[in-house]
């Protein structure tokens, strides 16, 4: 034990020598800032997000096998994977550009509406996405929002036609048939419906 450097005697006054001094605090972590490698993210949902990727033993990891990003869960790998087709499912009207996924297609189409639903309170400014609002009022205003774990932010339902937003889809649903009775969501549901309702006859006969 002497040649590991520990004193053998119990009695000795190593032994029975106090520690002093205080053990040095870990650094505080910014907002939005990841504990495990310290990346700094753009709002609490892309935080979350990012710290998937680091649950986990590596072996359940999901690899991407064209870019090698790793994803925590299947569902995830198999959205991203949509981003290395080279079919385009969902075409915009406006450019035809074309994405794999309805929400970048939503996103896109916004910035030709310029339908901006997220609007900060404490100035003019208003964004297409919830997380870019969350970033502008922390980086401009130092305004961080806050959410507890699991927590679920109040869903918006925005008019892709005129930007109105409402807090429930029934809310939304009478703007539309009121304000905007041939939108193309409403066509979209209507035809929905009509197929659901062959649908049912078909199975009852």
């Amino acid at each position: 034990m002497a040649a590991l450097g520990l004193n053998p005697n119990p009695n000795s006054e190593l032994s029975t020598q106090t520690i002093s001094g205080s053990i040095p605090s870990l650094p505080s972590l910014a907002p939005n800032q990841c504990g495990v490698c310290l990346r700094i993210l753009s709002c609490p949902r892309a935080l979350r997000l990012h710290q998937a990727t680091h649950l986990g033993e590596p072996g359940g990891s999901y690899v991407c096998q064209v870019c090698q990003k790793v994803f925590q869960f299947q569902r995830m790998l198999n959205r991203h994977l949509k981003c290395h087709s080279e079919q385009k499912r969902h075409l915009c009207n406006f450019c035809g550009k074309g994405f794999n996924d309805t929400f970048d297609l939503k996103r896109h189409v916004r910035t030709h509406t310029g339908v901006r639903p997220y609007k900060c309170d404490l100035c003019e400014k208003a964004f297409t996405q919830r997380c870019s609002l969350e970033s502008h009022m922390k980086k401009i205003h130092g305004v961080t929002q806050q959410y507890a774990y699991k927590e679920r932010r109040t869903k918006l339902y925005v008019c892709e036609e005129c930007g109105h937003t409402a807090s429930t889809q029934d809310a939304l649903l009478r703007h539309l048939h009121t304000q905007h009775p041939n939108s193309a969501f409403l066509r979209a549901k209507g035809a929905l419906y009509h197929l659901s309702q062959i649908f049912y006859v078909y199975i009852n006969n």
